[in-house]
């Protein structure tokens, strides 16, 4: 089963961070990750500086990355503003990512805006971007749940992916903002998803997890089997909602990696390169960071047995 793996840590990692990450060394973690096989990197965000400092150099990663073939480069951006920006950038991103909330509490303290205001502005968004020549992705957060009004219903989540269709967006992340979703109703709902609105190819519908509670790994499962076939991960397991009490961070690449390929899906991932970048990230941000598989190494990577055991 061939699976496309994508990473968000140097966008959605490195935000929260409280030291600010050198341009030089964003560029060569990207510049990594790109060589493992991944399919799209985020690698900044066309925000205001004044709001998230740790990616004021948007411009310069852009400009300094390689840009390896074959790897969709993505940034984010939170308005209209943003989508000019990252049109008029000295070397433009493949994608841009706009994000709005299911929760419209969660969609005041993320982007300070109110449902009605978003999508009032989504129109012109995606006009700009693909005037640009630069394809548009439409984040849908706290899809599972909101950490101030609890479960969001399925309707509203059917009436966000339909709005999102007619704009003739090019992808929808189906996110797990804040780490609330459990296996079985990402399988019903992403079923149904599918159902209502099929892709018109794999990569159309992106899942988004946090492994806040400890289901991210099962949730990816979970929708696996219900027909997803686009994830987002975090490299080392960094990332985590601002506006999420207690909220750790993504699902970790790696940790994910690890076990799809255990499990006979295909990733076209490295998983070696991969877990070279994941082990650098602690030194680079300044702490441990959650990734499992870079600690005890991959499955089948085997030890030389004790000394008893040799006689």
């Amino acid at each position: 089963m061939r699976l496309y793996i994508n990473d968000v840590a140097v966008r959605d990692g490195f935000q929260i961070e409280k030291v600010f990450v050198p341009t030089a060394t964003k560029i060569e973690v990207i510049n990594q990750l790109a060589r493992t096989g991944l399919h799209k990197i985020e690698v900044t965000s066309f925000v205001s500086p004044k709001a998230v400092p740790a990616l004021a150099d948007a411009n310069e990663v852009l400009a300094g990355i390689d840009h390896v073939p074959g790897v969709v480069y993505v940034a984010l951006v939170p308005n209209l503003r943003g989508v000019h920006n990252a049109a008029a950038a000295l070397r433009k991103p493949d994608e841009v990512n706009a994000v709005i909330s299911a929760s419209e509490t969660h969609n005041r303290a993320n982007i300070n805006r109110t449902h009605e205001q978003s999508l009032a502005e989504l129109p012109a968004m995606v006009r700009a971007a693909h005037a640009a020549g630069i394809k548009i992705s439409l984040s849908l957060s706290t899809t599972f749940g909101c950490p101030f009004e609890g479960r969001v219903h399925e309707d509203v989540v059917y009436s966000f992916v339909e709005k999102f269709r007619a704009l003739g967006v090019d992808g929808i992340s189906l996110a797990d903002t804040t780490g609330m979703a459990n296996p079985r109703q990402v399988s019903d709902l992403t079923r149904e998803v599918l159902r209502r609105f099929p892709p018109p190819n794999d990569t159309y519908y992106t899942m988004h997890f946090h492994n806040t509670r400890g289901m991210g790994l099962a949730n990816v499962v979970a929708s696996i089997e219900a027909g997803a076939r686009s994830f987002d991960g975090s490299v080392s397991g960094l990332g985590g909602c601002p506006f999420a009490p207690g909220a750790t961070g993504n699902v970790c690449t790696e940790d994910m990696v690890n076990m799809l390929e255990d499990m006979g899906c295909d990733t076209r991932v490295d998983l070696a390169k991969l877990l070279a970048v994941a082990r650098r990230i602690p030194a680079v941000v300044g702490h441990d960071t959650p990734g499992q598989v870079m600690k005890a190494g991959q499955t089948l990577e085997l030890h030389d047995p004790p000394e008893f055991a040799k006689t």
